[in-house]
């Protein structure tokens, strides 16, 4: 407002004296004028000058101080997204998605301890068999000398087949795939330092795998996807909240005393083999037999590859 004031003083005398006839009259407006003139250019320059250095005395540390807090915010928000939220998310489908495979393949090239909790183990030998790369495996599976081991992946299966299959086919065809996943892991015993398998009476109804960077939970606990065949899959990276916890419950598991402990090694036998199959089993598994799972295994590993598109 002073500033204006002097300015519009300054410019009246001007105009005025520049309209009056030479003498003390124009002299003085004349001096007024251009004093207030010059006044008013020195008090806009002190302004300016005074507002700059306020602004880099108070505004500029605000400044500075609110980037720093939204730069902790952030990686603070960074952290909770690792540490609680899934790296990818997979939703129900009725057939097998090439991504999810090629992703869980590249998880598994740069592993050396994989851990799978599952129902007959046959998708993780599978997956041995297609890698190059020695490895550990432990693997929990369900107990085909418990019924009630098998009950909750039967119910799941029951709501996604069509209508007019039966309990007691689907208990058949699960009990065959136990089988199968046997014979699978003995035949992925050339892709392991060590096969350590643990079977329990009640096994969790979702998929479990650990690997040394991610793991991956396959949800057939969601009714969302209980119409389709490949259940919601999420994926969380290695330090997150999932990955220490189903880790170190995994562990608990394979590793207690309580439990029933089978191992299988590169020096194992078919015929140790045969005698394996039976503790796990209480069956006897024949010459014959054993060739019959095999087969069904290498043509389930087939299958599983070409739907999957996964290079042989």
């Amino acid at each position: 407002m002073l500033l204006t004031v002097l300015v519009v003083v300054a410019g009246l005398s001007l105009w005025i004296s520049s309209m009056m006839d030479p003498g003390a009259g124009k002299t003085l407006l004349t001096s007024l004028g251009t004093g207030t003139l010059i006044s008013a250019v020195v008090g806009f320059g002190q302004t300016l000058l005074t507002a700059t250095a306020s602004q880099r005395a108070m505004v500029t540390p605000v400044i500075e101080e609110s980037r720093r807090a939204l730069e902790a915010l952030s990686a603070e928000y960074r952290s909770l997204n690792k540490e609680f939220f899934p790296t990818h998310v997979f939703d129900a489908t009725t057939d097998p998605d090439p991504m999810f495979n090629r992703i869980m393949t590249e998880d598994l090239d740069v592993t050396r301890h994989y851990f799978f909790r599952g129902f007959s183990g046959r998708h993780a030998a599978a997956r041995l068999l297609l890698s190059r790369t020695e490895r550990e495996l432990r693997v929990v599976i369900a107990d085909p000398r418990d019924e009630g081991a098998i009950s909750g992946r039967a119910r799941y299966l029951l709501r996604s087949e069509e209508a007019g299959m039966d309990y007691e086919t689907i208990q058949a065809r699960l009990d065959d795939e136990i089988s199968i996943g046997l014979v699978g892991l003995f035949l992925a015993r050339g892709r392991c330092s060590l096969v350590d398998i643990t079977v329990v009476a009640d096994p969790p109804l979702d998929r479990l795998e650990v690997f040394d960077e991610s793991v991956w939970v396959t949800l057939y606990s969601d009714i969302r996807g209980a119409t389709t065949l490949y259940p919601r899959t999420l994926r969380f990276s290695e330090g997150s909240f999932l990955y220490n916890k189903e880790r170190s419950e995994f562990l608990r598991v394979s590793q207690s005393r309580s439990g029933r402990h089978f191992r299988i090694s590169t020096t194992t036998t078919r015929a140790d083999f045969l005698a394996l199959y039976e503790k796990i089993t209480g069956s006897l598994l024949t010459e014959e037999n054993f060739l019959e799972l095999e087969g069904k295994f290498h043509a389930f590993r087939k299958e599983f590859t070409k739907l999957a598109e996964l290079n042989p």
